[in-house]
């Protein structure tokens, strides 16, 4: 569309690392369910990086150990602590309210479980805001935020409406490649510009972090 106005234009963000930051809760429930099942835990800064990627793509990397047992394992620490770890990231709130006074339409796409994705924002008080979160379900589990039926349900969801994606990580990127539409990195997670840039097809943009966002940035993209 050319009408360059928020109420044309979804914006839809990424959650750990972008939103939140949940370091220690994601640490402690993925070196959890390697102890559960003996294996030799690892740094806070190896699982860190891996922050972002599918849980089942994070055991597998590091172990041959049957990653469906582990990701349970981690879920049933998450659930019950792992979760009140996680905090806003500085300025997050209020840049949300922002964007959401100006009409803009915000989202959530995530690699966590839906359900478990809902309770982090209702905890953290920031539920209002978001007209849809996505993640993780038993249908969408194999391909996570590539699965090609989020690119139908959004367009079916959000028809004449410009999607912009949000986040920190490279999945991120090949998600607004997938859904041909800009992306905006933010460099509050463990990638730098150099390594979304390189893999983006299309409009980009990079910023220090989601409180940096403005609505002529945004616009300019679209």
């Amino acid at each position: 569309m050319n009408d360059k106005t928020s109420k044309n234009v979804v914006l839809s963000f990424d959650l750990d690392n972008t939103l939140i930051n949940n370091r220690d809760g994601i640490v402690a429930s993925f070196n959890y369910a390697l102890n559960k099942y003996n294996l030799p835990i690892l740094e806070k800064t190896e699982i860190e990086f891996m922050i972002g990627t599918p849980l089942n793509e994070m055991f597998d990397s590091v172990s041959n150990f049957d990653s469906s047992k582990l990701v349970y394992a981690f879920r049933e620490y998450y659930g019950s602590k792992g979760i009140y770890q996680a905090s806003l990231l500085p300025g997050v709130k209020s840049k949300l309210k922002e964007l959401f006074d100006l009409s803009y339409t915000l989202g959530i796409i995530t690699s966590k479980k839906q359900e478990m994705a809902k309770r982090v924002i209702e905890i953290l008080k920031i539920q209002k805001y978001f007209d849809y979160v996505i993640g993780e379900t038993e249908e969408t589990k194999e391909l996570g935020k590539l699965d090609p039926k989020l690119k139908e349900l959004i367009e079916k969801t959000y028809p004449e409406h410009n999607i912009v994606i949000i986040g920190d990580h490279p999945k991120d990127v090949m998600l607004s490649n997938n859904l041909n539409c800009p992306f905006i990195g933010v460099l509050t997670g463990h990638h730098s510009s150099e390594q979304l840039k390189e893999i983006k097809k299309g409009k980009v943009l990079i910023i220090k972090s989601v409180s940096d966002l403005t609505n002529d940035l945004i616009l300019s993209l679209i």
